[in-house]
């Protein structure tokens, strides 16, 4: 989900939210991160409020009304989530909570990535596996902090990009796209083409490349693109 606000100009809200929790509980957690930010972001004034506060927050109510959605799913409901805002004076606040990842590109060179509250993330972190082993590992699908757990607070990481500029590229995805591609090649298909080319083409080739066993893909992509010459 990428929208933009409904008073600021150049203001505007990505989300990726990908539930888990049996046929219907997983969707249902993730409806309620989309319909939390969109609620929220409605509200928001980029001159005056917090685009950390804000991201928090959503990330926060999203995290309780999961939780109380909990008690009639068959299987307890967990959504992650990946979401930034971009506010007119360029700056960009991003959060995560799971293994929903967000990139920053720039002229299509990986400038920095979310780190994931996962195992196989923590086995990296403590120099027992490298990052190129984390996708094979066979515990790669646990998950160390997600939003409906009844036991532990969701982690709180926020980072701010205090200017973007022409070149940049933000995207957000859950691991049902970035598990099959390279950040190289990410970043290349990102800088050669538009976001709406970029998201079916990534979404296409991972499906592919799934070979039919792939998980569910959310994805959104914010490009800044120089001016035509004459109207910088």
């Amino acid at each position: 989900m990428m929208i933009g606000h409904p008073h600021a100009k150049g203001c505007l809200l990505a989300v990726v939210a990908d539930g888990m929790g049996g046929r219907s509980g997983g969707r249902k957690a993730s409806d309620q991160v989309l319909m939390t930010a969109r609620q929220l972001f409605a509200k928001y004034s980029p001159e005056t409020d917090s685009a950390s506060q804000l991201l928090k927050q959503v990330v926060e109510d999203a995290h309780t009304v999961i939780k109380l959605t909990a008690v009639s799913a068959e299987q307890e409901p967990h959504s992650t989530v990946a979401a930034f805002v971009m506010n007119p004076r360029g700056e960009c606040t991003w959060i995560h909570v799971g293994d929903s990842r967000i990139y920053q590109f720039r002229n299509g060179r990986l400038v920095k990535r979310t780190l994931d509250h996962s195992y196989v993330q923590a086995l990296v972190d403590r120099g027992e596996i490298t990052e190129d082993q984390m996708d094979e590992h066979p515990q790669s699908h646990i998950l160390l902090g997600c939003l409906g757990m009844s036991t532990t607070q969701p982690p709180i990481d926020i980072h701010t990009i205090d200017h973007l500029r022409p070149g940049d590229a933000i995207m957000a995805c859950s691991d049902g796209l970035w598990h099959y591609f390279t950040p190289e090649e990410m970043g290349a298909l990102i800088a050669e083409r538009n976001p709406r080319e970029s998201v079916e083409l990534l979404i296409e080739e991972a499906r592919t490349r799934a070979r039919g066993t792939g998980d569910n893909i959310s994805v959104a992509i914010l490009k800044l693109e120089p001016l035509p010459k004459g109207q910088g």
